[in-house]
């Protein structure tokens, strides 16, 4: 059983190198190389970024406004915290699907660019893409670092907002809410973090585009 499992999986991730690969090949016939998918992804990624920073924000807004509940429809307040997070986790999750696009059209254009150095007859010519090469891996390297280690500080956040918003599902009143309370400064701070983390990458982000396309 556990051989089929592992032959289904390795045609699945086949497959889907496969796919990568024919989506690149028919792109390029349209004049759409790997290098504009990369910028474009990058591209994408920053803004995934934004959006994440915009929505773990909101999530905050609506779980402070939900520990200063001062009379009301306190199930109705709890409601748009718990709308705000599951958002947050959504963002969350497209921040790490369009990292994972960066990567893989990196590394599929790294390994072009190296293959294609060895065409190239005249050595000086041959030395600077070389020199080319290894500067655009420094820089990308650079950048995926950062990138990661923002979308790192999400899931801790995540998690201590889920805990909450269960705690205050079992126990929706005045009390659950004082009992959390000493937990949103913390949750604060991390957001706080996670927000400058986020703009350290999205201004990596805007200097690696800027050196991609001057080439």
């Amino acid at each position: 059983m556990k051989k089929w499992i592992s032959l289904a999986l390795l045609s699945s991730s086949l497959l889907l190198s496969g796919c990568q690969s024919a989506y690149y090949g028919a792109m390029e016939k349209v004049g759409y190389h790997k290098r504009d998918i990369m910028v474009d992804r990058v591209q994408n990624a920053k803004e995934s970024q934004q959006e994440a920073q915009e929505q773990f924000s909101s999530a905050l807004e609506e779980m402070q406004a939900l520990l200063a509940f001062d009379g009301g429809d306190l199930e109705d307040a709890y409601n748009k915290a718990k709308d705000e997070y599951e958002s947050a986790q959504t963002a969350a999750d497209e921040v790490t699907n369009r990292i994972d696009k960066v990567e893989d059209v990196a590394d599929a254009l790294f390994a072009e660019w190296q293959d294609e150095i060895t065409e190239i007859s005249k050595a000086s010519l041959r030395r600077n893409s070389t020199n080319k090469l290894n500067e655009t891996k420094r820089a990308y390297s650079s950048l995926v670092k950062s990138m990661r280690r923002a979308e790192a500080k999400m899931p801790p956040i995540l998690t201590a907002m889920k805990d909450n918003m269960l705690y205050l599902k079992h126990n929706l009143n005045a009390q659950a809410i004082g009992a959390i309370k000493g937990e949103f400064a913390s949750l604060q701070a991390d957001i706080s973090s996670l927000i400058n983390e986020m703009n350290k990458s999205i201004e990596e982000s805007n200097k690696f585009i800027a050196s991609m396309e001057q080439g």
